[in-house]
Order: C-alpha cells, then structure tokens, then sequence
C-alpha cells in the first residue's frame, strides 16, 4: 500500500543516511592523506570540493529535480557510487599512479563528481515530502535530513572497523556498493502524491533572479554563515579532542554524540518550527545558542583538559545548530515563497553550502596556521554567528506581518490572499502589481 512512509520518508532516508557519509570524511582523512603522501590539510580540499559541488549542483539542478524526480535520484545514486569506488581505486594504486596525480583525481572522484551525487539526491526527496506532509512540513523534511546528519553515527564506526579489518581502499569498494543498493532502492521506492503534476511549461533551469529579494538574499546570508561556523569546527572534531589530551575511545564515543546532536537537531528543530508562529525564530535560537558557548569557550580558554566538557558542550550545540538550519530551511522557503517552485528556490538557497565548503574548515586551517592555537576560532566564529543572529531579526522578517501587509495592500482575503502571498514572494511592489492584476481578473469575470 502506498502511504507517505513507503514513497516519501523510507526512500529519503535510505538517499540522504547514503549521501550524508560525506560527513565522516574525518574518519579516514589521515589515513588517506598518509596513503596518497600529501599533508592532511592539502587532501582537505577535497572535501571542500565535495560540498561546493554538493551546493552549486543543488543550485544548478533544482528546477530539473523538481520535473524528474527518478531521473534525479538515478543521477545522484550513479555519480555517488562512482565517486566512493573511485577513490577506493585511487587509493588502492596510489604508489602506481603517484602522489599528485592521485591527490587530483582524489579531487575529481571524490570532491567533483560524489559532490555531484550529494546535491542532485540531497534536493531530490524534499519536495515530495513536504507534498506528503503539507500539514506537518518540518517533520517531512526533518525526517529525510535528519538522516544525512544520521549518516556519521551509522557510518564512522563502520569505516573505523573497515579500515582496520580490509584496508582504506575495500572500505570504499564495500560502502559504494552498499550506498548503491541503498540509494536504487530510495529511487525505485520514491513517487509524488497521486494527482500532483507539476506545471509543464515552468522553466527547469535554474532562477538566479530570486536574489533580488531581500528575504531571501538575509536568508542565503545567515543559511551561509551557520554552515560555515559548523563546518569551522565540525571537520575539526577528531584533532580538536585529540589536543585535548583524549584517548581514541573517547574520541570516538564523543564523535557518536555528535553526529547523535546533528541529527536530533535536523529532526527536532524543524518539528519545532510547525508549532511556531514564524519559523525564523529557530534560527534565532540557534544563533543566540552558539554565540554564548563560543564566546564561553573562548574566554575561559577551554581547549584543555580541565574542560572538556565545555568543549563537548559547545560541539554538540554547533552540531544541532547546524543540522537544524538545514532542515528548518525548506519550510522557511516554503512560508515565504510558496509551494510551486520550492525545489528550485531551495536549490539556489543551497548554494550558500557550497561558498561555506570553501571557507568553513579553512578558517580554521587558516588560524591554526597563523597561532597554532584553536582559540581564537571561537572569537570568530562568536562573531559570524552575531551577525547571522542580527541578520535573522533585521533582514528575515516575520511572516504574520508580510501576510498583514499584503491584506491590508491588496484588499483580498481567503484563498485569493493566500494564493497571492504564495505568488508574490515577499516583495511588496510584486503585491501590488499581482493584486491589481487579480482584482482587475475579478472584476472582468463578473461582467
């Protein structure tokens, strides 16, 4: 029997807990750049690349994804297999082949072509979520995010066992055609609700033009920013800890807790925002969250033993924090510019991900270089998550007031008003213009 379980929530989980391994690139980073015989922070482009082709796919490719949802996720499925088996062969003949020209096609398989794969199926499932869930599109969507950020628990345990028991390179031959089962199965599984056909004249390239809103460009602003200040510490967890003095156990136990955090906070933030008059005010909250630890960890200088606890606190913060303005991201889209073309607008949105992938850990990289020290870190970070904080009051206004001011503009109310809010996205000359041309419809059906 079809249900939103069986098409909807089981096929994204099994595409995003697949796409989501990306996460664990701290599992094997080392021991990777080891093999290929380049310092780790040289392999870390890698990565980088990975998520800026994660993010400029999504941008790019939104609009086909939303008119060819199995084409997608065939895409996304092949590209992410090729990916991960490629870099298993890299690894595997890396003395052959040499050291840069393997750290090349590292950058290749692993970053360009898997980046693909990660953006193409990251969109693919959403939109049909928030079809299925259209009263509870948070929870939609938190579910199938939830398991990207659920990917590093399942997964970095399993590449931790893999690397000791076969090797780096079968443990990317293993997990390939594992994810490849996974994500043929989400593929077969996934389908629209009965009756919903999207407009088959819409364009399905993508539609830059939306940055010339301003609630969206304060969106793509803070969206960028919480990636950024995530991925500033979150590639960094493992050699963060290990500075601190604690053992590989522990370590790998914190490691759980975290990705645990990421996930909790994609499902349970998003949950949150349907209950909320407007569903910015979790990024506030988030915001506000990660200012104070950062700044706590800073002042109190807490990269040492005697706080770890601090530092675990502030990991598993910025962890939650991070994996809820994901997946709070596609409602707050949808509460502002509609149903239609959400896909679209979510994967222009999205490449805010892939600027933030090529400046995220290299912060980081950045000031371990300049100090030698994590410290200052938090002060930025406590800084760039003030401005997202002031961003989300000044630029992201409430959505109450935006629908109020149309009503009172446009002098419409019930389904016309609604559908006019949906069309207008946000900007008030558009209200206008769209409502006279409504009334004007109105008045000439009538005669």
């Amino acid at each position: 029997m079809k249900n939103k379980w069986t098409v909807a929530a089981i096929p994204a989980l099994l595409i995003h807990v697949s796409i989501g391994t990306v996460y664990c690139w701290s599992s094997f980073s080392e021991s990777l750049a080891a093999e290929v015989g380049v310092p780790t922070a040289t392999l870390g482009w890698a990565f980088s690349l990975a998520i800026f082709f994660l993010g400029m796919s999504a941008a790019f490719a939104g609009s086909f994804v939303e008119h060819n949802i199995h084409k997608a996720s065939l895409i996304s499925c092949i590209c992410f297999a090729i990916g991960m088996i490629g870099t298993g062969v890299i690894t595997q003949f890396t003395h052959q082949l040499g050291s840069t020209l393997s750290l090349i096609l590292i950058y290749l398989f692993y970053g360009a072509i898997m980046g693909v794969g990660l953006g193409i199926g990251y969109i693919t499932p959403v939109k049909t979520l928030m079809l299925w869930f259209k009263d509870n599109k948070g929870l939609g969507t938190g579910i199938s995010i939830m398991g990207f950020g659920l990917a590093k628990a399942i997964a970095s345990p399993v590449m931790n066992y893999l690397q000791d028991a076969v090797g780096l390179a079968t443990m990317f031959y293993i997990l390939g055609a594992v994810y490849f089962v996974m994500m043929m199965i989400g593929h077969f599984l996934l389908e629209k609700p009965a009756g919903w056909t999207e407009d088959p004249n819409a364009s399905t390239k993508p539609d830059f033009s939306i940055f010339k809103n301003k609630q969206f460009v304060g969106i793509w602003i803070m969206f960028y920013l919480n990636i950024t200040c995530g991925l500033a510490l979150i590639s960094y967890e493992k050699s963060i800890l290990k500075v601190m003095g604690v053992g590989l156990a522990v370590i790998s136990f914190v490691q759980m807790l975290t990705a645990a955090s990421n996930a909790l906070g994609r499902l349970g933030y998003s949950m949150v925002s349907d209950y909320l008059k407007d569903r910015n005010t979790v990024y506030k909250i988030i915001f506000a969250s990660c200012v104070l630890l950062c700044l706590a960890t800073f002042m109190f200088k807490g990269i040492n033993a005697d706080l770890v606890v601090l530092v675990v606190a502030l990991l598993l913060v910025i962890n939650a924090g991070y994996g809820g303005g994901f997946s709070t991201l596609p409602a707050l889209l949808s509460s502002r510019f509609g149903m239609d073309k959400i896909s679209g607008i979510h994967g222009v949105a999205l490449s805010a991900w892939a600027f933030a992938g090529l400046t995220g850990n290299q912060i980081t990289a950045a000031v371990l270089s300049a100090t030698g020290s994590y410290n200052l870190v938090f002060l930025i970070l406590a800084a760039l998550y003030g401005v997202a904080l002031i961003i989300s009051y000044t630029m992201v206004k409430p959505q109450n007031k935006l629908f109020m001011a149309l009503k009172r503009r446009s002098g419409l109310t019930g389904t016309a008003l609604q559908v006019l809010f949906e069309t207008s996205r946000g900007e008030p000359h558009v209200w206008v213009a769209c409502s006279h041309h409504w009334n004007h419809h109105r008045r000439s059906r009538s005669k």
